[in-house]
């Protein structure tokens, strides 16, 4: 009798239920029954209203399993959900989805790491199922959560470890790909779960034996190395993250780096962080690399009291970003990244300062320290700034030039420039130091075809002002800037150092001829530029470098700007330099007069072969001939060895040791030059810093220049 109640009671149950329940065999070892699962698979197919149902049957049996541990009915179990899925494609799958969901759900609660591990194939597996329509009520915000939890476990047991971490990757990609295709994929990028996901990305990217390995583009591992590997796994995780960011959610994406860059210590050493930002440079979508550039500016803004080490590091890695994005769209964030750059510039010369004032009297290990580790950041923005500039397109590196020069600190410059009213002499002057060398990187290369564009007045005048020679380091700086931009056709390296050049044919010097817009240059700021150099020869603090750098500056601008006007104005320059040399009316030492000597025979000797005046060339030659027998000592040659025997005085010398005007005029009168103006000694213009500087007044030696005109009327006047 009670058998045929039980089965009477079995057959009024309802059919999806009989179907379900005969998937599941007598002994879980046996695994699923597929003749049985192919009946329900048919019958979910051909009643897809009733998949509901059986997702809430199977759900409530799993369910019951789990808490029992029959772990292997739970196997089949999603064995059978599973086959489902991939099997119904319709409407009426979105409800048992959430059965699903639910049951993945369970698993992943569970402490059992092989149903965690389940639970996530499964999810995996529903993650790369197109939906027909999409879900305008689901959320993925437990998953988030858990499968974040996941790539954090601290399981005992290594491997398992290793598998739970692995799952929780591959959960969370599986999330990412399932939110970015639905329609709502919007809330997978919301700070929430982006404080969440990229954290645990980086987390495990950290353990990645081999740093290099990140670095670049996209790598490619084998299948194996990519499931056995978290740290792989990750990487490719982040890097798909990164390459579904659109334009308004690329920030939340990025903002979670520099938390856990933070929280960790992870800027210094930086190495990690710049591998993770080169993977974010290689990964975005190339119009959204400013936004990177942006936040990384950012968060330099927000460290600026951190440890100079810190700061340097974040610096590191901005240089690294710009390096990725230099090439391809850097957007609105040009003027913005050096504006920030030259403030901490500033911020970090402050602290160096502010430092050793508090030090004063007791030079302790740690303040030495303290400031040498400032010099590290200083350098750092402008290796930045020079690498950003130098990349640019001419047309954006000439305004960079002009936004850095406005920067720097000098007489009658607007209030653009960088605020060092409180940094005081030595503070302004290492500012001005600085600048000029982000301005020196960031003019190399340059090549402007119209020498007016790489020099127009609002730069050049700041750039040779007196308050940029205060300091032989300063000097050196702005005549090596000048070389960059009147350089243009790469004659440097041949000119380099000075020296008496035998045949200057052999050097094989390229020029043009010089066009309609370098003669009105000339015409219009020549003079400031012979002004430089001859204040550039009077400074007492000279040294080798300095006479070899202001040989080049007459050498490249005999190359690149001189007509025939100009070169009479260049001899009448070197002479006036020998004279200064000779009359010595600002006291200098013996050395600095031997080295303008040295500069002017090495000087005319150059210029006498590019002008190739046979006569001139004669009168040069003779005079370098006569020094070499009877004054060595004024030749470069033998002033820059480190023993050099000086003279005592060089009033009693005779005439035949030097350049002599009316030997000069008389040779370049036969060639057709007009030497009227040969006759009239070079004096430099007196401008209005020169009247309220603090340094001996340039209008003193005009005056002593005037003094000696009419005694300087005789027949061989030097």
């Amino acid at each position: 009798l009670s058998a045929g109640v039980c089965c009477c009671c079995a057959a009024l149950r309802p059919r999806y239920k009989r179907l379900v329940d005969n998937i599941f065999p007598e002994d879980p070892k046996d695994g699923l029954v597929k003749a049985d699962m192919e009946k329900l698979t048919f019958y979910a197919v051909s009643a897809p209203e009733k998949l509901d149902r059986i997702g809430a049957y199977l759900a409530e049996r799993l369910s019951r399993d789990v808490v029992r541990h029959r772990y292997g009915y739970v196997l089949i179990a999603m064995e059978a959900l599973d086959q489902l899925l991939m099997a119904c494609h319709s409407q009426s799958i979105k409800p048992f989805v959430e059965s699903f969901l639910h049951m993945v759900a369970k698993l992943l609660e569970s402490g059992e790491p092989k149903l965690q591990v389940l639970g996530t194939n499964s999810f995996v597996k529903f993650a790369n199922i197109e939906e027909d329509t999409p879900s305008y009520h689901r959320r993925y915000d437990f998953f988030v959560s858990r499968f974040s939890a996941m790539c954090h476990s601290c399981d005992h047991d290594p491997e398992i470890q290793t598998e739970i971490r692995i799952a929780g990757i591959r959960g969370i990609q599986g999330v990412v790909r399932k939110t970015v295709n639905d329609e709502l994929r919007a809330t997978i990028w919301e700070p929430q779960h982006m404080d969440k996901i990229v954290p645990s990305l980086l987390f495990n990217m950290q353990k990645i034996e081999d740093i290099d390995s990140r670095i670049g583009p996209p790598s490619s591992p084998t299948g194996g190395e990519k499931e056995e590997n978290p740290a792989l796994l990750a990487e490719n995780c982040f890097r798909e993250l990164l390459g579904r960011a659109t334009y308004g959610n690329m920030n939340n994406a990025v903002r979670p780096v520099f938390a856990h860059l933070d929280h960790h210590r992870l800027w210094d050493p930086n190495e990690f962080a710049v591998s993770c930002f080169k993977i974010i440079m290689y990964s975005i979508q190339a119009q959204y690399s400013h936004h990177v550039i942006q936040e990384i500016l950012g968060h330099l803004d927000v460290r600026k009291r951190d440890s100079p080490r810190v700061r340097a590091g974040i610096i590191q890695v901005l240089l690294e970003a710009v390096a990725i994005a230099a090439k391809g769209s850097v957007g609105p964030t040009v003027l913005e990244v050096f504006n920030t750059l030259l403030k901490h510039l500033r911020i970090s010369v402050d602290f160096e300062l502010s430092d050793r004032r508090s030090s004063a009297g007791s030079a302790t290990f740690s303040t030495s320290s303290k400031e040498s580790d400032e010099r590290i950041v200083q350098n750092a923005i402008i290796q930045t700034i020079g690498f950003f500039g130098s990349n640019l397109p001419d047309y954006q590196r000439s305004e960079i030039m002009m936004f850095i020069m406005g920067k720097v600190p000098v007489f009658g410059t607007s209030s653009q420039s960088l605020d060092t009213s409180h940094l005081g002499d030595l503070g302004t002057r290492r500012i001005q130091i600085m600048l000029l060398r982000s301005l020196l990187m960031v003019t190399s290369g340059y090549k402007a075809t119209v020498i007016t564009n790489a020099l127009p007045p609002p730069f050049l005048d700041p750039l040779l002002s007196p308050s940029l020679m205060e300091d032989s380091e300063l000097r050196q700086l702005v005549l090596e800037i000048l070389h960059n931009l009147i350089d243009r056709h790469d004659n440097r390296a041949k000119l380099r150092g000075i020296r008496i050049i035998p045949d200057v044919s052999d050097l094989k010097i390229k020029r043009d001829k010089i066009s309609r817009q370098d003669v009105s240059f000339m015409k219009k700021h020549g003079q400031q530029l012979y002004r430089h150099i001859y204040l550039g020869c009077k400074e007492e603090d000279n040294v080798q470098k300095n006479f070899e750098l202001l040989f080049t500056s007459l050498a490249l601008t005999t190359i690149e700007l001189a007509n025939e006007e100009v070169v009479i104005d260049l001899i009448r320059l070197a002479i006036a330099l020998q004279d200064m040399a000779i009359i010595n009316e600002d006291n200098l030492p013996m050395f600095n007069r031997c080295g303008i000597m040295a500069l002017v025979a090495a000087y005319l000797n150059f210029l006498s072969q590019m002008i190739a005046v046979p006569a001139f060339c004669q009168h040069v030659s003779k005079v370098i001939e006569t020094r070499s027998l009877e004054a060595s000592y004024f030749l470069p040659e033998t002033i820059f060895k480190d023993k050099c025997n000086l003279p005592k005085s060089l009033e009693k010398h005779e005439k035949n040791l030097f350049f002599l005007t009316n030997k000069i005029a008389e040779s370049l009168g036969g060639s057709g030059y007009s030497v009227e103006r040969l006759s009239v000694p070079y004096v430099p213009q007196v401008t209005d810093e020169d009247r309220l500087s603090r340094r001996k007044s340039i209008v003193d030696t005009v005056s002593i220049q005037v003094d000696i005109l009419p005694g300087n009327n005789t027949e061989d006047k030097v």
